[in-house]
């Protein structure tokens, strides 16, 4: 029986249609790749873009924790290079490709936050909050990474995303074709995801206590518009909250769509092949800035290291950055 699995899922609970969540899917990471594979991250652009960042007063312990990072950064581009790289079998790794490019992106933020601040934060939310104060608010990211939400409050939403939008009509229902496609795709993710954080807070909310004392089952009321607008006024959305909202692709129940019913094997090439060009162009950005704020010379030596010592192919020459 044709889509026996998928038709008991849609009988007992919300199931994204897998049509439109797979070109969702890999519409905004075919965005995102055209976007960043761009003479914007060519290595004399982000030279530019980092000559003025003022090296970091010397913090050994810091500056550990920044080449940790990074080393685990590579780990991850690493293997979703080697998944890139295989000529069948695509569907047996998709899932394993997306959790590779999140790490990869998640440990290259973590480095520019400690080479910024010497900051560690330790939950994946908290990384977002400090990505957003540290490198995002300061202008130290580059496009479409630099895109955000100062907060998910609705109005905020509607008018930054009418900003950022300007006559740009286009979502991510089609597959981009050039950069301004790309960039409305990105765009109408930013939105989407600042949707679902909105649902993520009013769903707790409602399981607080100071909710059930209104008497109330909704936000339609002042009172209780306000609880959670309190609460949205502090939700910055940002890259890494959409990497974080997208692993989910790969961890949980709508990810059937990854893997069953239409082959979309040629699809999934491309899709592995633009995961990998994202995390390389995030992790390059990333220590571009780095090399900047580290002690004098550790740079240098790091790269030497790594070069000699790691026992995975290094995705990425680090040597002609400075």
């Amino acid at each position: 029986m044709p889509n026996w699995l998928l038709n008991r899922l849609f009988d007992h609970g919300h199931q994204p249609t897998p049509r439109f969540a797979f070109q969702g899917t890999v519409n905004w990471m075919r965005a995102l790749s055209m976007l960043a594979d761009s003479s914007t991250f060519s290595h004399q652009m982000l030279q530019r873009k980092y000559s003025q960042v003022q090296r970091r007063k010397v913090n050994p312990e810091a500056d550990t924790l920044v080449f940790e990072m990074l080393v685990m950064s590579l780990h991850n581009l690493s293997s979703l290079t080697s998944f890139d790289m295989l000529s069948a079998g695509k569907y047996e790794v998709v899932r394993s490709a997306i959790v590779a490019w999140y790490y990869s992106t998640y440990y290259a933020s973590k480095a520019m936050i400690a080479a910024c601040s010497a900051s560690n934060p330790q939950t994946h939310s908290k990384t977002a909050k400090v990505w957003q104060s540290d490198i995002v608010a300061n202008g130290l990211a580059v496009a479409p990474f630099s895109f955000m939400l100062s907060n998910a409050v609705t109005k905020t939403v509607e008018s930054e995303i009418a900003a950022l939008r300007q006559s740009n009509t286009h979502d991510l229902n089609i597959e981009p074709k050039n950069s301004v496609e790309a960039r409305g795709a990105a765009i109408s993710y930013l939105k989407g995801t600042a949707e679902y954080v909105k649902w993520q807070v009013e769903e707790d909310i409602k399981s607080n206590r100071a909710f059930r004392d209104l008497n109330v089952t909704n936000f339609r009321s002042a009172a209780a518009r306000k609880l959670r607008d309190d609460r949205l006024q502090q939700e910055s959305v940002n890259y890494l909250v959409q990497a974080f909202r997208y692993r989910g692709k790969a961890h949980y129940r709508d990810s059937i769509y990854l893997s069953y019913g239409v082959d979309q094997t040629q699809v999934l090439g491309t899709f592995i092949g633009d995961l990998r060009v994202v995390a390389e162009r995030f992790l390059t950005m990333a220590s571009f800035y780095v090399a900047r704020r580290v002690e004098k010379g550790t740079w240098q030596d790091f790269v030497a290291d790594i070069n000699e010592s790691l026992n995975f192919h290094i995705p990425i020459d680090l040597s002609t950055i400075s």
